[in-house]
């Protein structure tokens, strides 16, 4: 059985000999200690997941204990405080809990005292994060029940009207065909027979659509860190290969990695590459500009095109199973793409988004976080 990793105690104390005095001795009772005598030296420090409780003096002239586990907080919501104060400040300790400290302690400690008020804050973090962590499973099975719900909503209406229609049709010509072969001409027969083809491949595709929807959804994800730089880069040489039109100028700027699931995100990137090459397949130039960037905890990746573009109107439209802004005799596909893409960054705890304007180009954007999904904000608590 594994030991469990040490606790991290992130601390802070204008006075410098208390602070060190503190970080040697909690050291020598098993906990990883990191220490400093400016809040602002902290904060430029700190970065997510790095520690897991704030032991900070109220009183510090820079910034107070207060204001900078608030601070902490918006780095790294998992990050729990105790406050660190005299016995004349005891109301502003109080206030301090108030604001979303655990507890607070009174100089001048003893170890008797401190310890347990360390293990208690810890504790009490675990709890918190355990009923955080069981609320956002409740939320997602919530989430995955209703998306359940609508895609069986939108199987229902595929079913009676997107597979039925290449059926009527190859039933329809199938029968002139029997009863009319003797009176029609060889090019006429070969017509029919050319629809009731192109009818099976096309009812082919949809339900391979299907089925390639049901198993994005489906499917257990496996993460690990992508370099989605490089994956883009693989996703292009992809589906450069189904692209006819003229070359195209692809711009790859460096992109931010994140936890995902190399197998699924590589399809995200094949839909979303793959569209911007065919909407501007038509353009003398065909330009798609790929970028990233990090805010906060979330990494967001764009793919933007000067293709054929789209009308805003009809936005809440291009993430539906088989819905399409386009005619078929235009643009090739069944309509299922995006929203596989959509079902796969929703499983990644991400979103995704798109712009565009008519006969201008389209612009898609997603974001995902930096770390795997489950991290949850215990400052809600």
């Amino acid at each position: 059985m594994s030991v469990p990793p040490p606790a991290r105690l992130l601390i802070v104390d204008d006075e410098i000999a208390q602070m060190r005095a503190l970080c040697e001795t909690l050291a020598s009772e098993g906990y990883a200690t990191q220490g400093y005598a400016s809040a602002q030296q902290a904060l430029q420090a700190l970065r997510p997941g790095e520690f897991d409780l704030l032991i900070t003096d109220l009183m510090m002239p820079e910034m107070d204990g207060i204001t900078l586990s608030n601070a902490v907080r918006q780095v790294d919501p998992a990050v729990s405080t105790i406050v660190m104060t005299g016995h004349g400040t005891i109301d502003t300790a109080v206030r301090a809990m108030q604001d979303g400290a655990l507890d607070y302690i009174l100089k001048p400690f003893k170890l008797n005292v401190l310890l347990p008020v360390i293990v208690r804050a810890l504790d009490v973090r675990r709890l918190r994060r355990e009923n955080l962590e069981l609320q956002e499973r409740e939320r997602r099975r919530s989430e995955e029940l209703a998306a359940a719900y609508r895609d069986l909503e939108a199987f229902s209406y595929s079913i009676s009207h997107d597979l039925r229609a290449p059926l009527r049709a190859i039933a329809s010509f199938a029968e002139i065909l029997k009863n009319d072969l003797e009176r029609q001409s060889a090019a006429e027969t070969r017509r029919m027979i050319d629809i009731i083809h192109d009818g099976s491949e096309k009812m082919d595709q949809l339900i391979v659509g299907l089925l390639e929807f049901s198993r994005a959804g489906r499917e257990p994800l496996s993460l690990d860190r992508v370099d989605m730089t490089l994956m883009a880069s693989a996703a292009l040489a992809e589906v450069m290969p189904l692209y006819s039109g003229p070359t195209p100028r692809v711009d790859i700027g460096d992109l931010p990695a994140v936890a995902a699931d190399p197998r699924v995100i590589r399809q995200v990137w094949c839909n979303l590459i793959g569209n911007a090459l065919k909407y501007s397949a038509k353009r003398e130039q065909p330009q798609i500009s790929i970028s990233g960037r990090i805010e906060g905890l979330m990494a967001f990746y764009t793919v933007q095109d000067n293709g054929a573009g789209f009308d805003m109107r009809y936005a809440d439209k291009l993430f539906g199973v088989f819905e399409r802004l386009h005619r078929a005799e235009e643009f090739s596909g069944t309509g299922v793409g995006l929203a596989i893409v959509q079902r796969i960054i929703a499983r990644h705890s991400g979103r995704i988004w798109a712009r565009g304007v008519p006969d201008a180009g389209a612009c898609f954007e997603f974001g995902l976080p930096l770390e795997p999904p489950g991290a949850v904000d215990e400052s809600s608590a």
